[in-house]
């Protein structure tokens, strides 16, 4: 006949010490399942390391992204984990949204740009001025915009050139841009523009330079699953008026590589605070950029 023990455990707390770390474990196991879920399939945050997209994004801005928009492929899942065939519960962006997406020719790093052409579309710049299937888009001139020099954008010109060995980089394109602020420090000013879409849609654009290599480009005639992005910082940004190139230009863009769709800001640094001094990560915030949508 089988017998019940009624021993006890010689040190009852290394058995309780046992189960709180069962417990935690199971956890941490429900918050990682959560994490994965939500930045695969709902919202993922991202950060801006770059000026391609002034003025609506700045060096420094955190901003989330919905994932849904635009159906699910592999690039929706961190590590590019390939868990669905191909690109499930398709959608086609329009004109004028501005996404995270996976850039060619890698598919390895993430870009942020505006979609400018979709399937079918002819794309062409003209002396600066972009023409859809043959339409000149509106492009109005609006007071000049007015950034002030901060950290992050000093430490950006500073690792292109690490990078690059960029001697000629300056913080604000070139030394013509750059002016003394009233408080002292240095500002940079920039040629605005409007630019208004066939659908409605308008944005404020920079248009900063006389015969940059993307203000003449040869048409582009887009294909199905083909769109066409470009960085509102017209002549500071590699995007679909080049060649894909890696860590570079991005060429015409597969919509399989699309992420999701900017929403929201959520926090914005001018790059100033210091990890040791905690009163500088609230004077180094710019409070006004918190909250802009898209």
């Amino acid at each position: 006949m089988n017998s019940i023990s009624d021993e006890k455990p010689d040190n009852p707390s290394d058995a309780d010490n046992v189960s709180e770390w069962k417990d935690f474990g199971k956890f941490l196991l429900k918050l990682a399942a959560f994490m994965f879920i939500l930045r695969s399939f709902i919202i993922s945050p991202f950060n801006i390391p770059s000026e391609s997209m002034q003025p609506r994004l700045l060096i420094g801005d955190y901003l989330l992204v919905t994932k849904w928009n635009y159906g699910y492929t592999k690039y929706s899942f961190p590590f590019s984990l390939p868990l669905v065939p191909g690109r499930i519960f398709a959608s086609e962006p329009e004109r004028g949204d501005v996404v995270v997406f996976k850039a060619p020719p890698t598919a390895r790093d993430d870009y942020i740009k505006r979609v400018i052409g979709l399937p079918g579309d002819q794309i062409e710049m003209r002396s600066g001025v972009l023409i859809i299937n043959g339409e000149p888009v509106k492009k109005k001139r609006l007071e000049d915009l007015v950034i002030p020099v901060t950290q992050n954008m000093i430490d950006a010109v500073a690792e292109k050139k690490r990078l690059n060995s960029l001697s000629a980089e300056h913080v604000c394109a070139e030394p013509r841009f750059e002016e003394e602020a009233r408080d002292g420090g240095s500002q940079c000013r920039y040629p605005r523009y409007l630019e208004t879409l066939p659908n409605g849609r308008s944005y404020e654009i920079l248009d900063i330079m006389n015969n940059h290599p993307g203000d003449n480009t040869g048409a582009f005639l887009l294909a199905e699953g083909e769109i066409f992005l470009m960085g509102d910082n017209r002549d500071r940004s590699s995007d679909s008026r080049f060649p894909a190139e890696d860590g570079g230009a991005i060429g015409i863009v597969p919509q399989e590589n699309l992420v999701g769709r900017a929403w929201v800001t959520v926090f914005s640094t001018d790059g100033s605070a210091n990890w040791l001094l905690p009163w500088t990560w609230f004077s180094a915030a710019r409070g006004s950029r918190i909250g802009d949508g898209f």
